[in-house]
């Protein structure tokens, strides 16, 4: 990757995490990859240097035999995995790139199982963007714009600057106290200028910024990360309080806000503090009072039941010496739990709530499918079918363990068409090693039930070289290569 003079501005003292504006060039390499398929959200107000490079990716694909034979199928694979929202697509997408080591490698910083819920979605594409990054000459056309890629820098380093420095001053906070920690904003040009994306994956955040036309830079959304990236080690350093506190996710359970902040007190504690100090700040000190009340009153009614509570608590501490690191104890020790669980007994929750830029580097715990799982096991085949579906079309869990499941279901409705068809289409998407190992040997006994020994041999082949380090799905598949497999004489669970 190159490294550009402008690509690491960093305002913190030496030894101090890395505080920086930056840009990476496996972001770039995916981000462009989309646009060749079809991506074109906000085209008309995005940097002219989006469309210049779409031109010249265009130009190359052309001129390459192998680039105008593979990216129909890059583009194909994006095409099955298009979300309605625009701001979704691109969001799995930067997810993604955010897991990659830097190219031409391009592979998982991470394993599958680890990867975040939208980029495990969309992980067929790896190999598919390797192939095109090399074919495509992508690290040529990245080169060649380094210097506008570094104007970019410069021309945001100054604003972004100054929004991380006030954030400091009003916490009372430096930066320079979190070792081992970073807080990179990168710009690239080819993603859409109406949207932000912010990334918490174990010590490092991120926010991915993709400049327009216009003058306007999501500082809002830095800052809401920022404060993120300050105050999230603060509570992790008071499990007792916060456990204390754990009562009043039984009053938030209507609340429209996103499941993790209904789940984790720690979460919604830090992300009301957050709010109450975006509230107490926004604007100048000109800003009516009322305006910045209206803001606490709609971080209430979204279910952020705490943001009162720090919204007054921040005015002693404003007039403190004492920084937040001190502050934070007794903040979190004046919260009488049972005064606030009556006064948000009385709250009528929105309908819905403003969605959280910050996305967790949490995998997908899969709740529809291990439930579908579960009524597989128990013979309730309708159930588990409705609920594999459902994780399908929703698109938030494993589609491999999904299709999995319904390929299970139609075998047990003797539906062995029906069951083939969900197997093949399981392997097309599935990363799990357990399921393609049993895709296979699935497929195997049922070419073996059809007379296609050597169909089902090479399935059983197939298996073993996906499941060999799973000892029931090597057995199952040595025992296929020994013998065609017959149906045990009782019904299979």
């Amino acid at each position: 990757m190159a490294v550009l003079g402008l690509s690491a501005q960093v305002w913190a003292a030496e030894n101090s995490p890395k505080v920086a504006l930056d840009n990476n060039e496996a972001l770039f390499t995916v981000l462009t990859a989309i646009n060749t398929c079809g991506y074109d959200s906000e085209l008309s107000v995005s940097d002219p240097l989006r469309a210049q490079i779409r031109a010249e990716v265009a130009k190359a694909v052309d001129a390459s035999a192998e680039a105008k034979e593979s990216t129909p199928i890059m583009c194909q694979f994006y095409a099955e995995h298009q979300q309605v929202d625009p701001g979704r697509t691109l969001a799995q997408y930067v997810s993604l790139a955010l897991c990659l080591n830097a190219p031409p490698e391009l592979t998982l910083k991470v394993k599958e199982a680890e990867l975040p819920p939208d980029a495990s979605y969309v992980s067929g594409l790896v190999p598919l963007i390797q192939k095109f990054y090399g074919e495509a000459g992508l690290h040529a056309i990245w080169a060649r714009h380094q210097l506008a890629y570094s104007d970019l820098t410069a021309r945001y380093h100054e604003p972004l600057a100054k929004v991380l420095f006030d954030t400091e001053v009003y916490l009372k906070l430096p930066s320079a106290g979190f070792l081992g920690r970073s807080f990179t904003v990168y710009l690239d040009p080819m993603g859409s200028p109406g949207q932000a994306n912010a990334r918490n994956y174990g010590t490092d955040y991120y926010v991915v910024i993709s400049p327009g036309t216009g003058s306007g830079f999501k500082m809002d959304q830095i800052r809401h990360t920022y404060l993120h990236y300050l105050l999230d080690p603060l509570a992790l350093k008071y499990p007792a309080s916060m456990s204390r506190m754990k009562p009043l996710l039984e009053n938030v359970k209507g609340a429209p806000m996103d499941e993790g902040f209904r789940t984790d007190i720690s979460l919604l504690t830090t992300e009301c503090l957050i709010r109450a100090v975006e509230a107490r700040t926004v604007g100048s000190s000109k800003t009516p009072e009322t305006q910045r009340q209206q803001l606490v009153e709609q971080s209430v009614e979204q279910g952020f039941i705490l943001t009162p509570y720090f919204y007054e608590a921040l005015v002693k501490f404003e007039k403190s010496p004492a920084g937040l690191r001190i502050a934070y104890g007794d903040l979190i020790g004046g919260i009488d739990v049972h005064k606030e669980q009556n006064k948000a007994a009385q709250v009528k929750f929105a309908s819905k709530a403003d969605p959280e830029l910050l996305h967790l580097s949490r995998p997908a715990e899969g709740k529809l499918l291990m439930t579908a799982e579960q009524r597989l096991s128990s013979g309730d085949s309708e159930a588990a079918k409705k609920l594999a579906q459902q994780a399908l079309d929703e698109k938030k869990e494993d589609p491999g363990r999904a299709l999995f499941i319904l390929a299970q279901v139609a075998t047990m409705n003797r539906d062995m068409q029906g069951a083939r068809n969900y197997f093949q289409q399981a392997l097309g998407v599935a990363h799990e090693p357990k399921v393609l190992a049993w895709s296979h040997i699935y497929l195997g006994r049922i070419l073996d039930l059809q007379e296609d020994r050597e169909a089902a041999l090479d399935q059983y082949r197939a298996a073993l070289s996906a499941g060999g380090s799973l000892p029931e799905a090597k057995a199952a598949a040595e025992h296929g290569i020994e013998q065609p497999y017959e149906p045990p004489s009782h019904p299979q669970q």
